[in-house]
């Protein structure tokens, strides 16, 4: 029935990279950086993007975009947006390392010069995508759950309940068979996602640690990372602040959505590269898991999340929007979902708008609401991370109204001074003035 691809937009999680640790308690990141196999992971999946939504053979082909495989891409119909914080140097290169194989080198990417001769791009043709990155300071789009005490009260609130005490009591065999792999490292349900990562990067990077692993070691890992991460970043409410990742990354999508559909926009891919933790947030959201219950947990490198905004034949023309998943590298191809629990697997773009767009937050205040964090530039309580960095500040905000309160005061009393001296002139003018008249009336008519 519907045969028009408006747009595209995709959700991509990152490439491989080396280890990286995160505090339990609050996802603080440490440093990571990106590696040949991420970059040629997220390079294969731009290559999958491009021969499904690019290639003029394709029966997804985006409508207005070129039909020659070989001409340049115009930048304003694609849109890129990167995560800054966290992993954000390897999410950086993943995104171009993605763009390499979606927009490969093309010799028409050219320019000619007022003397007449031709200046071909670098590289054979690069075709150089701009990729947009929050400014420095904090990402709230794509790693809201930063500085937000609303979502540290919920990490908390997870690591206290019943289920996961239960899941953590379970979970002492595993412990105590992977402690020896650790070296040191701390080795509880609440560290899973360390525990995983680490054994995952050994496995990967270092053959005489992946010689000596146990086989079912990684496999229980992931198992106990999936189901620690999915109850972090979910919540029952679809409005709940444990959804924080999917609703702040709502927002850009709902915005797309509407100018592909907008005809006089041109706008017709928007990429977002990001972590996983808007994946997962997602996936409930979208109620995805109905039908896919392996979709509970963390995807895998280079794994990608498509919203096709769909045209509809005449006479209507309505839209539609019909999402797809692609698990990493392994999984081949594109594979349809059916979201909120609909049998078909088309969604009315307007039906799609209503049930999510209360939920989506769309700027710095309603993050701020949302995370019982005050948007009051001077809060200390918003601007700081660490104990560290606390004092300094409260000392500045301190000191900064002290300077206020002197200003003012000598301001006041320098006033009071100057309506004090004209209140004393004014008061010698009437008498002088009095005296004259007493003076005058003596004198003969």
């Amino acid at each position: 029935m519907v045969s028009k691809v408006l747009g595209v937009l995709i959700l991509a999680r990152n490439g491989d990279r080396t280890e990286y640790l995160q505090d339990p308690y609050t996802y603080a990141p440490s440093f990571t950086e990106s590696t040949a196999l991420g970059a040629a992971e997220s390079f294969q999946l731009g290559s999958y993007l491009r021969s499904t939504y690019l290639d003029s053979s394709s029966p997804l082909h985006i409508l207005d975009m070129p039909l020659d495989p070989s001409h340049p891409i115009p930048p304003n119909q694609v849109h890129v947006h990167a995560k800054s914080g966290g992993e954000g140097a390897a999410i950086f290169d993943s995104s171009i390392a993605l763009l390499q194989g979606m927009f490969p080198p093309t010799p028409l990417n050219k320019v000619l010069l007022a003397n007449g001769s031709t200046v071909v791009s670098p590289l054979g043709g690069y075709q150089y995508v701009p990729v947009e990155m929050a400014a420095e300071g904090g990402d709230h789009e794509l790693e809201p759950w930063v500085n937000c005490k609303a979502f540290k009260k919920h990490v908390s609130e997870v690591y206290a309940s019943e289920e996961f005490k239960e899941t953590a009591k379970n979970a002492q065999s595993f412990f105590g068979s992977v402690h020896d792999y650790m070296f040191g490292r701390p080795a509880t349900l609440a560290d899973i996602w360390n525990v995983f990562d680490y054994l995952n990067t050994q496995l990967t990077y270092n053959q005489t640690f992946a010689f000596r692993l146990p086989p079912t070691l990684i496999e229980q890992a992931r198992g106990f990372a999936n189901y620690k991460e999915d109850a972090v970043f979910s919540d029952k409410d679809l409005g709940g602040i444990g959804n924080l990742a999917g609703r702040t990354i709502l927002s850009p999508i709902i915005k797309s959505l509407e100018r592909i559909a907008f005809e006089d926009d041109p706008l017709r891919v928007l990429l977002i590269e990001s972590s996983y933790q808007p994946f997962i947030s997602l996936f409930h959201m979208l109620n995805m898991m109905s039908d896919n219950r392996e979709l509970s947990g963390i995807p895998n490198y280079a794994s990608a999340l498509s919203f096709e905004l769909l045209r509809g034949p005449a006479p209507e023309m309505r839209d539609f929007v019909r999402v797809k998943f692609k698990n990493g590298t392994h999984d081949e191809e594109f594979h349809t979902v059916h979201i909120f629990g609909h049998p078909e697997a088309v969604v009315p773009v307007t039906e799609f708008i209503y049930r999510l767009e209360h939920h989506a937050i769309t700027d710095e205040k309603q993050w701020s609401s949302a995370c019982s964090t005050s948007w009051f530039p001077f809060e200390v309580g918003a601007s700081t991370t660490s104990k560290s960095t606390s004092m300094p500040v409260l000392l500045a905000v301190v000191s900064l109204f002290a300077f206020c309160m002197f200003a003012l005061s000598a301001f006041m009393k320098n006033s009071l001074s100057k309506r004090a001296q004209r209140y004393e002139a004014l008061r010698d003018t009437e008498a002088h003035d009095s005296f004259i008249n007493e003076k005058s009336h003596l004198l003969p008519a």
